[in-house]
C-alpha cells in the first residue's frame, strides 16, 4: 500500500512540474541560425528561448514549441550565429574612457601614425583643428615604438618641436612608459635633480645624462596622475567623465561584450564608476579591479562590496602590477632583451615593481580576507616571483584554488612554468593579439625566436588541464575580443609568419577562453558563459560562424547585435 501512495505522490508530483514546465512561456524565441552554447552536450542548439532576462529553454525546435505563444517575439536569425555574449577578464574601461580626449597616435592596423614624423603631423593638426591656445597641456595616446618606422621611442626635443609652450606628453601603447617635451617636464615639476620614484625610471641621454623626456613605469603614471589632478584642478569634470564613460562602454559592447572589465581602477575612476551604476547607466555588468597598493588603505570599505553586483557593478577582486610591457621592454625577464633599448647595457632585463615581501604581505592580506587578485606579469621574472609568493602562500594554507588568482599576460613564459601554474591552482590570461600585433618585434628585438615562440602557451595550457581566458588589455588595442581570438588559432605575424605553430588552438577552444572561461575566472560560470537553461541571456550575434569560416577570416567576422538579459544594447547599423 505504501508502495502504491509513494508511486500515486510520485506520478502527481511530476505532473505538476510538468504542467508549470508547460505554463511557462517564452517572451523572446531565437532560431534559424547556428547557436553555438559552449557547452559540451549539446555544443549545438536550434532554439534559444528568454524570459525574464533569462535563458528557459535550450535545444530543439520541436521542443521549443511548447514555449511559444502568440506574444512571444519570434527573432530568425537568417543564417547568422547567436553565441554567449563576450567576456572581457582583463581590460581597462576607465582608462579608455580616461583617454578619450587624447590625441589619437595608434599606428596601423587601428590608426595611422606610423613614425615620429606622423606622430609630430598628428599633434600639430590636433592643435591647429581645435584652436589649442599656448601653454594648454596636449595628451597623445597609443604611440608604438614597435611598429613605427624608427623603431625608437620620440624624444623630449623631437616634442619640443612641435610646441615649446604647451606642455605635450605622449603615452606608449602598453600604458607603460610615456615621453614628455620640456614644458610638460617643468610643469610636472620633473628636473634633472629629480630621483626615480620605486618601481619606475626617468630616462636620461646616455651621452650626456640629461632628461631625454622618457618616463617608465610608476614614473609615468604618478606623472598622469599629477598631470590629471592639475587640469582638474577647479573644475567640474565629473559630466565630462562620465559621458566619456558611455562612449567607452559602447565600445565595449560594439565588439560584443556582456560583462566589462576594469583592470585597475584608480583614483576618481573608482567613484565615477560607482556614481554610473548608481545612476543605472551601465548597460553591461561591469567588473573592477582596483590597484591595491593605490587602495590598500581602504580594505575594509571594499570588502563588503566583493563579488556582490549591485546596479550591473562588482568589485572582483584587486590588481596588481608586478612588472611592465614587453613591447615597451620593461618587463622584468630572466635573461636580457635580445635588444636592449636606447640608453640600457646589453645585460638589461627590465626591473620589478615590488620585492617578494611586499607582494608576499599584501597577497596574504587578500588572501586571508577571502578576496582574489589579478597579477600583471609579462616577463619569466615576474611570472617566477608570482609563482614564488603564491606557492609560499599556498603551502601556508593560505592560497586556496577556489580564489582563482590569475596572471594576466604571461607573455615570456617558459615550458617549466606550466606544470607550476597547474599545481598552484591560478587561471593565466593570455594577451594573444601580440602574436599577431608585436609578433615580429618580440622575434628580432625583444625575445628572439625561441623565446618568443611561446609567448602565450595557450595549447600547452590547455595539454595540461588548465582553464585559461583570453583578453584583450584595451586600450593598449581596442576592446577586440575577435582579433585576440584569430592570433590564438593562427599565431600569425603581421608580415605572415607563424610564431610557434605548436601553441595554435581550435577555434572552440579560443571562443571557449573568452565566453564560459571567462565566466569561471570571474567566479560567474554558473550564470554566465554559455547557452544553457537557468543562465543569463547574454548573448552576441555574429554575421558568419567561426566554427565554419576559414580560420585565417576570423579578423573579417563582424558584430551584429550585443544582448545583455534579452535586451538589445549594441545593433550594428
Amino acid at each position: 500500500m505504501k508502495r502504491i501512495l509513494y508511486t500515486l505522490f510520485l506520478t502527481i508530483g511530476i505532473s505538476s512540474c510538468q504542467n508549470r514546465a508547460l505554463k511557462e512561456k517564452a517572451e523572446i524565441l531565437y532560431f534559424g541560425g547556428p547557436i553555438l552554447t559552449m557547452e559540451n552536450t549539446p555544443d549545438q542548439v536550434e532554439v534559444v528561448a528568454v524570459k525574464n532576462g533569462k535563458i528557459i529553454f535550450a535545444g530543439t525546435k520541436s521542443d521549443a514549441d511548447r514555449y511559444s505563444e502568440p506574444s512571444t517575439k519570434m527573432i530568425n536569425l537568417n543564417g547568422r550565429t547567436l553565441l554567449p555574449g563576450f567576456i572581457d577578464v582583463h581590460g581597462h574601461l576607465t582608462s579608455r574612457a580616461g583617454t578619450m580626449d587624447a590625441v589619437d597616435l595608434s599606428p596601423d592596423p587601428y590608426g595611422t601614425v606610423n613614425s615620429i614624423k606622423d606622430l609630430q603631423i598628428a599633434i600639430r593638426n590636433y592643435i591647429k583643428n581645435n584652436k589649442i591656445t599656448d601653454q594648454q597641456p596636449i595628451i597623445g595616446n597609443g604611440y608604438d615604438d614597435a611598429i613605427m618606422a624608427e623603431h625608437r621611442h620620440p624624444t623630449k626635443t623631437e616634442l619640443d618641436a612641435i610646441s615649446k609652450t604647451n606642455p605635450i606628453i605622449v603615452i606608449h601603447a602598453s600604458g607603460h612608459a610615456s615621453v614628455a617635451n620640456s614644458a610638460m617636464l617643468k610643469l610636472l615639476g620633473i628636473t634633472e635633480s629629480s630621483k626615480d620614484p620605486e618601481g619606475g625610471h626617468i630616462g636620461r641621454d646616455k651621452k650626456t645624462g640629461k632628461l631625454n623626456g622618457k618616463l617608465e613605469e610608476n614614473a609615468s603614471f604618478t606623472a598622469l596622475l599629477t598631470l590629471t589632478e592639475k587640469m582638474n584642478k577647479g573644475k567640474d569634470t565629473q559630466g565630462h567623465a562620465m559621458e566619456n564613460l558611455m562612449k567607452a562602454q559602447n565600445e565595449w559592447l560594439s565588439y560584443g561584450q556582456t560583462t566589462i572589465c576594469d583592470g585597475r581602477t584608480m583614483g576618481e575612476s573608482i567613484t565615477l564608476l560607482q556614481n554610473a551604476a548608481a545612476q543605472n547607466l551601465l548597460k553591461a555588468d561591469v567588473v573592477y579591479f582596483p590597484d591595491y597598493e593605490y587602495s590598500k588603505k581602504d580594505l575594509n570599505t571594499f570588502k563588503p562590496k566583493y563579488m556582490k553586483y549591485e546596479n550591473h557593478l562588482k568589485l572582483a577582486g584587486f590588481k596588481f602590477s608586478d612588472d611592465g610591457s614587453p613591447q615597451g621592454k620593461t618587463a622584468w625577464l630572466t635573461q636580457p632583451y635580445l635588444v636592449p633599448p636606447e640608453g640600457q647595457s646589453k645585460d638589461y632585463k627590465g626591473f620589478p615593481i615590488f620585492t617578494d615581501e611586499t607582494l608576499y604581505d599584501d597577497l596574504k592580506t587578500l588572501f586571508q580576507n577571502h578576496i582574489t587578485a589579478q597579477l600583471h606579469v609579462n616577463g619569466d621574472a615576474a611570472i617566477d616571483q608570482a609563482i614564488r609568493v603564491i606557492k609560499r602562500l599556498k603551502d601556508e594554507n593560505i592560497y586556496k584554488p577556489e580564489l582563482r588568482a590569475t596572471l594576466i599576460h604571461v607573455q615570456n613564459s617558459r615550458p617549466d612554468h606550466i606544470q607550476k601554474i597547474k599545481d598552484l591552482g591560478v587561471i593565466p590570461s593570455y594577451f594573444s593579439t601580440h602574436t599577431y600585433l608585436w609578433g615580429d618585434w618580440h622575434y628580432s628585438s625583444v625575445f628572439g625566436p625561441e623565446r618568443a615562440a611561446f609567448i602565450s602557451p595557450a595549447h600547452s595550457a590547455l595539454k595540461a588541464g588548465i582553464i585559461f581566458t583570453i583578453h584583450h588589455d584595451s586600450p593598449v588595442t581596442p576592446p577586440d575580443l575577435i582579433t585576440a581570438v584569430y592570433a590564438a588559432v593562427n599565431r600569425k605575424t603581421r608580415s605572415g609568419m607563424i610564431l610557434g605553430p605548436n601553441e595554435r588552438i581550435t577555434p572552440l577552444e579560443a571562443l571557449k577562453a573568452i565566453t564560459i572561461n571567462g565566466a569561471y575566472q570571474l567566479q560567474e560560470e554558473n550564470k554566465k558563459g554559455s547557452i544553457k537553461a537557468g543562465k543569463l541571456a547574454d548573448f552576441v550575434i555574429l554575421d558568419q560562424n567561426p566554427l565554419t569560416i576559414n580560420p585565417e577570416n576570423l579578423r573579417s567576422i563582424k558584430v551584429l547585435e550585443t544582448i545583455k538579459e534579452g535586451n538589445t544594447v549594441y545593433k550594428r547599423d
